[in-house]
């Protein structure tokens, strides 16, 4: 029993189902933290190749199998006509508005786009573009219904 009491004991029930505003702002900070290691690998001369599981099917036997496959992770950044980087933020297939009309963040070099990723995730988590996050999913969602 001296083990217990050396922990902080609390009365708690866990949520059955997290609100859709932290499930979209989980969602695009997972996929920003995938930018970030898709910069640092190529910053490192590495190739970034997370791996995914998926279940085949095999056509003659219908006994379906479960296999590691490389999941494809696009850039959201490339260079300018003026040799400068401009990083645009992706919810699903939709580029997000930063600010009226201005859909993607110029940058000198490759530290600042890894700066500025890290800072844009932080901004998600903290909540700051809530209201970007729910325009591109609503207009995502439109496309679903007839």
């Amino acid at each position: 029993m001296s083990t217990l009491t050396s922990f902080k004991l609390v009365a708690s029930k866990r949520a059955r189902s997290i609100p859709p505003v932290v499930q979209r702002r989980n969602k695009l900070a997972n996929k920003l933290h995938e930018q970030i290691e898709l910069c640092e690998a190529q910053r490192a001369g590495a190739i970034y190749a997370p791996k995914r599981l998926r279940t085949i099917t095999n056509k003659h036997t219908g006994e379906r199998t479960t296999v590691e496959a490389v999941k494809r992770v696009k850039e959201w950044f490339w260079i300018n006509d003026a040799g400068k980087l401009n990083l645009a933020v992706r919810y699903g297939s939709r580029v997000l508005e930063l600010a009226k009309g201005k859909n993607a963040i110029e940058l000198a070099s490759g530290e600042e786009l890894i700066a500025a990723l890290h800072s844009l995730k932080a901004a998600v988590l903290a909540g700051e573009l809530d209201a970007q996050i729910e325009a591109a999913s609503g207009a995502l969602r439109a496309g679903f219904v007839k």
